[in-house]
């Protein structure tokens, strides 16, 4: 996944709110960790402010459902 699609579906999971969403919110963030690492992760949690909207906080650590 790129970081351009990935800032994609974060947006629009951060837009519609939900609990579901915010479940898909964590498997896109599991697959940045895998690709990219932690430190992008962060930068994503900050940029959409996730730990305001679902607590999701810098540092947690997500892991990708499709293990590379």
């Amino acid at each position: 996944m790129t970081l351009e699609k990935a800032r994609e579906l974060i947006a629009m999971h951060a837009s519609l709110g939900s609990g579901y969403n915010r479940n898909a919110c964590r498997m896109v963030l599991g697959e940045v960790m895998r690709d990219f690492g932690q430190q992008t992760v962060d930068e994503l949690i900050r940029e959409f402010k996730l730990e305001e909207q679902w607590e999701i906080k810098p540092g947690t650590k997500f892991e990708s459902a499709f293990k590379s």
